[in-house]
Formats: C-alpha cells, sequence, structure tokens
C-alpha cells in the first residue's frame, strides 16, 4: 500500500467510519481518485488575520478551475498548487458574484478533472466526502484533507435571507462533517464513488446565534454560470482590443457618481458620494454601495467601471448590479 493510500486510510477511519477494513479501503480507492482533481490556490490575504489560501477543483483538462469568489483571489499573483507538487501561476477567467463562485485558467495540460456535466444530486441521508484544503495542511503535493459526512438537509437560503451573511440566494446542501473552516472553501463534495455533487462554501455564520453553517452548493445550479464565464460572457467589454469606444460615452461624472480614492490598481468599484438628482441619485444608489457589473459584465476596480462605462453610448442604458451590505441590488441608469 502506498503512502497515499496509507494516509487516505487513516482520515477515513479517523472521520468515524469504524474498523472495516473492507470498508476503508473501498473509500481510500474513492479518495484515491479524486485527489489529482483538486488544487490548493494561494493570493491576497493577511489582513486583519485573513487566510490567504483556498481550495478549487479542476474542471476540465486544459486547467479551467472551479473555486469560491472571495479577496484571496483579489491578487495579482495567483499560485495554484496542484496534486503533483507543481506550482503555477493562474489567470482569474471571471466570477459570478451572484452564486459565490470564480474560474481561473492555467497554462496546463493532460490533467485530470471532474466533468461538470457529470455531476450527480444527492438526497438528504446520503453519504459524502468533503475534500479540501482546510487549515492550508498541504502546501505542496501532501494529499488535500478528506471528511466523511452526511447530508442533513437540502434548503433555500434566501428563506435565511438577513440572518446569514451571503450575497447567494439558492439551494444549498446542509453538511454534518464540519467543512466551514479556514481554506475548505472551494472544494469538492462527493459521494461514495467519488461523484462530484458540490462546490463547499465560504465561511458562513448565522448572525443571530453566531452557529457557523457546514454547507456545499449543488453543482447544478453552477453550471450554466460556469460555462458563461468560461465563454467570456461576463469578462468586461472594455478588455476587448477591437471595442468600438462612442465619442459620447456613459461616464462617472455624467452619471453623478464619485468613487473611493483610486490609489491601488484593484481599488474596489466602492461609491464613496452620489450626486443629488442626478441619474445615480434618482436610481437610488447609495454611498458604500459596491459595484460588481455593468450590463452583466463584472467589474472589479475602479478603473475598469470607469472603462467599461466609456463603452457605453450615453443612449445605453446602464445596468448596475451593486452589493449593498448582504443584498445584491440591481438598478438601471440613463437609456432613452
Amino acid at each position: 500500500m502506498s503512502m497515499r493510500t496509507l494516509y487516505a486510510c487513516v482520515l477515513v477511519t479517523a472521520c468515524g467510519l469504524g474498523a472495516n477494513i473492507s470498508q476503508a479501503a473501498s473509500y481510500a480507492d474513492t479518495i484515491a481518485t479524486v485527489q489529482p482533481k483538486l488544487v490548493k490556490i494561494y493570493g491576497a490575504g493577511g489582513i486583519r488575520g485573513l487566510e490567504a489560501y483556498q481550495s478549487g477543483l479542476l474542471i476540465s483538462a486544459d486547467g479551467y478551475v472551479l473555486t469560491v469568489w472571495s479577496y484571496v483571489l483579489d491578487s495579482d499573483v495567483i499560485t495554484v498548487t496542484l496534486d503533483d507538487g507543481r506550482k503555477l501561476s493562474a489567470e482569474l477567467v471571471g466570477a459570478d458574484p451572484r452564486l459565490e463562485i470564480a474560474v481561473l485558467k492555467l497554462k496546463a495540460t493532460e490533467l485530470p478533472f471532474f466533468n461538470l456535466d457529470a455531476a450527480i444530486g444527492v438526497d438528504v441521508g446520503a453519504r459524502v466526502l468533503a475534500f479540501s484544503n482546510m487549515f492550508g495542511v498541504a502546501t505542496g503535493n501532501e494529499p488535500s484533507s478528506v471528511l466523511h459526512g452526511v447530508v442533513s438537509a437540502k434548503t433555500e437560503l434566501t428563506a435565511r435571507r438577513g440572518v446569514f451573511r451571503t450575497t447567494y440566494r439558492g439551494p444549498v446542501y446542509v453538511l454534518d462533517a464540519m467543512t466551514n473552516n479556514p481554506g475548505a472553501a472551494g472544494g469538492a463534495l462527493t459521494d461514495r464513488q467519488g461523484r462530484l455533487t458540490g462546490l463547499l462554501g465560504k465561511e458562513l455564520r448565522n448572525a443571530q446565534s453566531n452557529v457557523w453553517l457546514n454547507y456545499a452548493l449543488p453543482i447544478e445550479e453552477l453550471v450554466a454560470a460556469v460555462e458563461d464565464i468560461k465563454a467570456g460572457k461576463t469578462r468586461p467589454r472594455s478588455a476587448a482590443d477591437d471595442v468600438k469606444r462612442p465619442v459620447d460615452a456613459h461616464s462617472l461624472a455624467e452619471l453623478g457618481l464619485a468613487l473611493v480614492p483610486d490609489v491601488l490598481p484593484k481599488t474596489p468599484p466602492f461609491i464613496d458620494r452620489v450626486v443629488r438628482d442626478s441619474p445615480a441619485g434618482k436610481a437610488g444608489l447609495r454611498p458604500d454601495d459596491l459595484v460588481l457589473f455593468v450590463n452583466g459584465r463584472i467589474v472589479n476596480s475602479c478603473r475598469m467601471l470607469a472603462d467599461e462605462l466609456a463603452t457605453l453610448d450615453r443612449l445605453e442604458e446602464v445596468r448596475l448590479i451593486v452589493q449593498r451590505e448582504n443584498d445584491l441590488v440591481e438598478v438601471v441608469l440613463g437609456g432613452p
């Protein structure tokens, strides 16, 4: 038995599967199959004790990685460590803050991966395995951590709006495994055969009771958004070399918006001030709103927001999706 298989057996046994050797060996085989499809992601962090790492899963042989959308990815340099210990630079292809997911791209080929189209749903009571780099235990070719658990419930976070601080509104698998740990977000939830069923969510605490929620996002809820991101449908139009910029374009000043000082290349586009009776003021935008999308395309900096507006003629309407505290709000400005 290899050291990696032995490690898997120990993890499974420690998770309460008992001393049944054949059962442990079966789980060890599953774990050995899944491990190469997991990655460790390193980026921004360190401020106020924030961890600079999270987990991800390979979703194509040519290096696409699915993970959660978080501050870790707000970095000029994102490093991904593969199961075999290779460290590669990653490009942020795009994100969907509404689902709290992001897609990265590595320059690599012939990688093992999860086929999202083959992902399955599971019922309440199903036994599952949760794979992640919780607590940053694995830094090189060490295997990711594995937890065994049960799906306790499948519920809508929408029904708990205002209780859990998250922009995601949709179904989740609630787990009895302790997956809500630093670094676990973006990991994989599989069934006992290693078939992908969910993406481990970010740390999520009940605002009323301080109880942490261990949960995963069903893959079926994410597939369409992932395909849109890979196809470039959420990328800023201003990033294209051949984009035509109108002579009379929208601007922050014309809309009545002033952003926080743009001191860094990726200063988030928080609204600092809204001019009274301006298009922004009439649309209900407020100071401290964080602009996430312009006409369906993600913007992650003040400069990117200004550039995106510069591609829109003043006769076109501007649809903004902003994050206001823990809610996503859509507003429409301008237009005929």
